[in-house]
């Protein structure tokens, strides 16, 4: 897990001034976020630019836009992943990361990669990874939630 007061004071100002925006934009926000299995049974993680470790990939609802929606949307930017079949909701979490108002709608989905997924400003990094191999830097939160799908953990409440 990255220490908030190690990202650059740039970063950390954005983060900020977003999630200030947030508070006056929207009550509560909402993001989805998926375990994302191929055909080997590996998992797809991401490394953003902008906040350390591995995560899952998802994002923020817009405005008109359906959860499963959103989550096609963001695993397409994210990783050029496409959905087999129909996504399994996990659990919804109350994420307070960052702010007291965020949940998070958390699936698992098998899913396909159409392209390889180049870094960009966002996306720094990804791949797919053996369950038993992941990255070193992979967040707690993730563990978490696999530990969950694993049956090796009740599922919380927080992210």
């Amino acid at each position: 897990m990255v220490d908030k007061e190690k990202r650059p004071l740039h970063i950390r100002t954005a983060l900020r001034l977003l999630h200030v925006y947030f508070s006056f934009a929207r009550g509560m926000t909402m993001g989805v976020r998926a375990a994302c299995f191929d055909a080997e049974g590996r998992i797809f993680l991401v490394r953003h630019s902008y906040i350390g470790g591995w995560h899952m990939p998802g994002g923020g609802l817009e405005r008109n836009e359906t959860v499963e929606e959103a989550l096609a949307k963001e695993l397409r930017e994210e990783g050029n992943l496409r959905i087999i079949g129909k996504p399994q909701l996990v659990q919804v979490y109350f994420n307070t990361t960052n702010t007291r108002r965020d949940h998070v709608v958390f699936y698992r989905a098998n899913v396909e990669q159409t392209a390889p997924r180049p870094p960009d400003w966002e996306i720094s990094d990804s791949g797919f990874f053996p369950l038993d191999s992941l990255p070193e830097g992979t967040t707690e939160a993730t563990h978490r939630r696999l530990a969950e799908l694993r049956g090796e953990r009740e599922p919380d409440h927080r992210w």
